[in-house]
């Protein structure tokens, strides 16, 4: 009997078989023999539909345990049913315009995918269920208390699994689902009830939903009924409706109807092939072409406009900060888990901690050489300087000269590292932005600077308890900001690196990234570095994007964060002791800070960090500019930004 595995030879790695029968089985499954499937330590993530798809699943360890080896399995198995069993046009079609009921739709799609294999084959039954009790236990939901904290489409998309396939949520899941049951139940129950007849069925599931979003008053029930009559009406007439199209369009080649149609084609088609992101959907990140995540490119079309002339004023405010809350690092992790995240985060970044290492030594040799004492030549008294006595061999009638120690002037200083914790941040740039906080941390220690890390996120999705604060006060108009802000120290000032170290790995926590309010916590740290008695104090805040809450936004003026952002830029560039200085990470932050660079990788951030912390710590520094140079800008996103979000 012939076959076409391949023998493993001595070349191959022990996992090397597993990974073929991973790969191959995945073909299968998902009917797609072109499939290009890869392993990575990255986040696992499919890319693209069809022909041109792309896997990424984790990398598997040498000695694989019968559980790791069933949550790859489960990472292959829910993107090959996600291939098989979803058609992205309907799913196009039936996608919510509004931002947390898209979140909900996307991870009840994930859901029903994932129900289809589970029904029809125990194995994989088994592999997702593995998959999942990794995901929520790595996010540490089960210590989840606070419904704020609990990802509601998550909730739903676990209770709609339960409905499908009668398995329970995962015990680290169990929180989520506890703590949004109640609610759900006696709002969608009927719809609940109802999803299971219609599994197989894409079109019909989704309305449901759609239906279920209604009445959990997250769109609007009215849009659902002309969706659904414009679909019924066109409904015997769609192929000939497509053929129709399709001549029309091969008619008004080259016009530019022609051209506007495929822009709107290209558009959806991007929005569909990442509209998945880890902290929402149940399996791995779905990314677009170029590996990001849709989050990001909703985050990027939602951002207002630039304004030449923006209105300043302090005409900001919050609705309520009584659920605000400013945490140490160790309280939002147990000292177990704070372990494990740190040897994680160590992990990831083995082979850049020795390149960011390099630039921290070279920047420590600057500040080193500012603080020792340094001469003073050419005087008419003191130590004889050797240097020049070639001087006097070659013209005997010049003097001696002479040469003086003398010390440097190097004032006390600290510096405040602010990171931006949101969504988008998710990945490769929060794991460098970690990494190099610690190993600068630990530089400037060493140099006598002293060093605070400080993160900025929001406490939950789209509105916490504020927003439902507000919608309990039946709604008023402009309310400001409409959710619960997250500020984090990480490290504070005056705590040594040795103790705070482990802190930094809470940034691998998933489920901590949310949404970012920039301004707020810019005028945050910069309150904290007044209130320091060193001469010189220095913020680098670290960025990749303009702020973004969709709870905000939806109910204030479209520029309402990004102007209050650029107030607090003015008052601290303008009128404060403390030096600012911005790093965008693919984003153009220059267009908000006199002082800064826009990086177009997160790896450039070891080397943008170093450089400018050693032109303000040179001794003979310009002052800053009232224009920065900026860096080259980063190249057109051809489809969706990274990630989520969400």
């Amino acid at each position: 009997m012939s076959t076409n595995r391949k023998p493993p030879t001595k070349a191959d790695a022990p996992q090397e078989p597993f990974k073929r029968a991973v790969a191959a089985c995945m073909r299968a499954m998902s009917g797609e023999r072109e499939l290009e499937v890869t392993f990575a330590a990255d986040r696992p993530a499919l890319v693209g539909a069809g022909e041109g798809a792309k896997a990424r699943l984790p990398e598997p360890a040498r000695k694989l345990s019968p559980r790791e080896a069933a949550i790859v399995r489960g990472h292959a198995d829910s993107m090959a049913l996600r291939l098989a069993c979803h058609d992205a046009r309907t799913h196009r079609k039936l996608l919510p315009q509004q931002q947390n009921a898209r979140a909900v739709f996307e991870a009840v799609e994930q859901a029903r995918v994932e129900a289809i294999g589970s029904r029809r084959m125990e194995g994989v039954s088994s592999n997702l269920s593995a998959m999942l009790e990794d995901r929520y236990h790595r996010g540490t939901y089960a210590e989840v208390t606070d419904r704020a904290d609990a990802p509601m489409e998550d909730a739903v998309a676990l209770m709609v699994r339960e409905r499908l396939t009668g398995l329970a949520p995962p015990k680290s899941a169990q929180k989520i689902v506890d703590l949004w049951r109640p609610i759900i139940e006696s709002r969608a129950g009927e719809e609940l009830a109802k999803l299971d007849a219609s599994i197989e069925n894409q079109l019909v599931f989704g309305r449901a939903i759609q239906k279920m979003l209604a009445n959990l008053d997250m769109i609007d029930e009215a849009a659902i009924d002309q969706n659904e009559t414009g679909e019924e009406d066109g409904a015997d007439q769609d192929q000939e409706s497509q053929e129709q199209e399709e001549g029309e369009a091969d008619d008004l080649e080259g016009s530019g109807e022609t051209l506007q149609m495929e822009k709107t084609d290209d558009a959806s088609d991007d929005m569909e092939d990442g509209t998945m992101d880890a902290s929402e959907a149940p399996t791995g990140e779905m990314l677009d072409e170029d590996g990001e995540g849709e989050d990001e490119d909703s985050r990027e079309s939602r951002r207002p406009p630039t304004y030449g002339d923006v209105q300043r004023g302090p005409d900001y405010k919050a609705y309520t900060t009584k659920f605000d809350e400013m945490v140490l690092a160790e309280e939002l992790c147990d000292p177990e888990e704070l372990e494990r995240l740190r040897a994680y985060l160590d992990k990831q970044l083995q082979h850049m901690s020795a390149i960011v290492a390099r630039l921290a030594n070279r920047l420590q040799r600057r500040l080193m050489a500012q603080q020792n004492r340094s001469w003073e030549f050419d005087l008419e008294e003191g130590v004889l300087d050797p240097s020049r006595l070639m001087r006097i061999v070659i013209d005997p009638q010049q003097p001696l000269s002479f040469k003086r120690e003398k010390d440097m002037d190097f004032r006390d200083t600290v510096v405040t590292l602010l990171l931006d914790n949101s969504g988008s941040m998710r990945g490769r740039p929060i794991t460098v932005a970690a990494t190099c906080a610690d190993i600068l941390a630990r530089t400037l220690e060493r140099c006598g600077v002293k060093v605070e890390i400080l993160g900025f996120t929001t406490r939950a999705w789209k509105g916490g308890q504020a927003r439902e604060a507000w919608l309990q006060g039946g709604k008023p108009a402009n309310p400001g900001r409409l959710n619960d802000l997250r500020h984090i120290v990480y490290k504070a000032a005056d705590a040594p690196w040795r103790r705070a170290r482990r802190n930094l790995g809470l940034m691998m926590r998933e489920g901590l990234l949310k949404e970012n309010i920039d301004g707020e916590a810019l005028d945050w740290a910069h309150k904290r570095l007044l209130a320091r008695t060193e001469q010189r104090r220095i913020l680098m805040m670290i960025s990749d994007g303009a702020p973004v809450d969709d709870s905000t936004l939806s109910v204030n003026p479209g520029n309402y964060l990004e102007k209050h952002l650029r107030y607090i830029i003015e008052e601290i560039e303008t009128r404060s002791p403390v030096e600012l200085i911005a790093i965008g990470i693919g984003h153009d932050v220059t267009r908000y800070y006199r002082r800064a660079v826009t990086i177009v990788d997160a790896e450039e951030l070891g080397g943008a960090m170093t450089e400018k912390l050693a032109e303000l710590f040179a001794e003979n520094a310009a002052p800053p500019p009232q224009k920065v140079m900026k860096a080259p800008k980063p190249a057109p996103r051809t489809s969706v930004q990274k990630v989520a979000a969400r």
